[in-house]
């Protein structure tokens, strides 16, 4: 902590008239508590600030832990954001997947939190028997299961639902805004769930390679298969067991593609391919988005959706 010199009296004196004044800001209503009149919301990682800011509006100040562009996976805590994360009316995360981000929040004891997996409990979603990932972190060996939840847009409203009701607990006063966004969001995310089964209804395969095991909860709920070079952990190495497992699935299922993502090294991807004479395309976990400005959530969904339809030899058209 910061060590504060000796103040003069009146210095001391309007210290603590300050503190009294913001005690009393904090404590009143309930309401949102900074400076601006907004509440003051810490998001963990993309997913996560994009719930917020949607569902917060205009009421809201969104702080992202992680910057746009960083894969989340690993990120470690400056102190400035752990104090942040202290500060905050509001914490919306998932746990299990930053355990620096997990330590801020039961160290903070905050009032108004989200746990995105208390909304959508998850699953492990393991390589076959038999066949590690190597001697990378694992996030689906380690007790936490498969983290990669908002990949199914179903799952990913019920966390939009918690978060909504959980911004109305600590903002009283504009509760009906949260209930009208959180509804809103809702909407349009099981709007793009039926774009999926559309979409993919059709498909010729419905096998497909990626570099990391990010999309179980997707290929899941759209009765697809998912064969990962790597686990849920990308930066892990797999094992020439591993690679020989991914090879032969590719040429038993007619897999014409092999995905890689945007904020992990393409290499291992782009050798797979070429060993077995395939192609690459991006298919997007959403862990960041490099510019928030161009692109969101439900614009990469939409795009994974078209890269998934050329690659499964799917011609349904999905709906608007």
């Amino acid at each position: 902590m910061i060590r504060r010199r000796a103040r003069t009296a009146i210095a001391l004196t309007a210290t603590a008239l300050t503190a009294a004044l913001t005690l009393t800001a904090c404590g009143g209503s309930g309401g949102a508590q900074g400076a601006d009149g907004k509440l003051n919301v810490v998001a963990s990682f993309y997913p996560m600030a994009f719930l917020a800011d949607r569902i917060g509006g205009e009421h809201v100040k969104v702080s992202n832990l992680t910057a746009a562009g960083v894969e989340p996976h690993d990120l470690e805590l400056t102190a400035k954001q752990v104090a942040g994360v202290k500060k905050a009316d509001a914490v919306v995360y998932l746990k299990g997947l930053q355990p620096t981000v997990d330590k801020a929040v039961a160290d903070s004891g905050a009032k108004h939190k989200v746990d995105a997996t208390a909304a959508s409990p998850l699953e492990d979603h393991h390589l076959p028997e038999g066949h590690t990932e190597g001697d990378g972190h694992d996030h689906a060996h380690d007790g936490a299961g498969d983290p990669h939840l908002w990949l199914d847009p179903t799952r990913y409203a019920a966390v939009a639902k918690s978060v909504g009701a959980e911004f109305a607990k600590a903002d009283p006063a504009h509760a009906a805004d949260y209930q009208k966004n959180t509804d809103e969001l809702v909407g349009k995310l099981t709007a793009l769930d039926q774009e999926f089964k559309d979409g993919l209804k059709d498909a010729k395969t419905r096998t497909f390679v990626t570099s990391h095991a990010a999309f179980g909860y997707l290929a899941e709920h759209y009765g697809l298969t998912q064969v990962a070079i790597n686990g849920v952990d990308p930066e892990s190495e797999p094992t020439p067991a591993r690679l020989a497992d991914v090879q032969k699935a590719a040429k038993e299922n007619g897999v014409t593609t092999v995905f890689f993502e945007t904020l992990v090294n393409p290499k291992l991807a782009e050798t797979v391919a070429k060993d077995l004479g395939l192609k690459t395309a991006v298919l997007d976990p959403l862990e960041g988005v490099k510019d928030p400005a161009k692109d969101d959530y439900l614009t990469v969904m939409k795009q994974n959706l078209t890269n998934l339809q050329a690659a499964l030899g799917a011609t349904g058209t999905p709906s608007s």
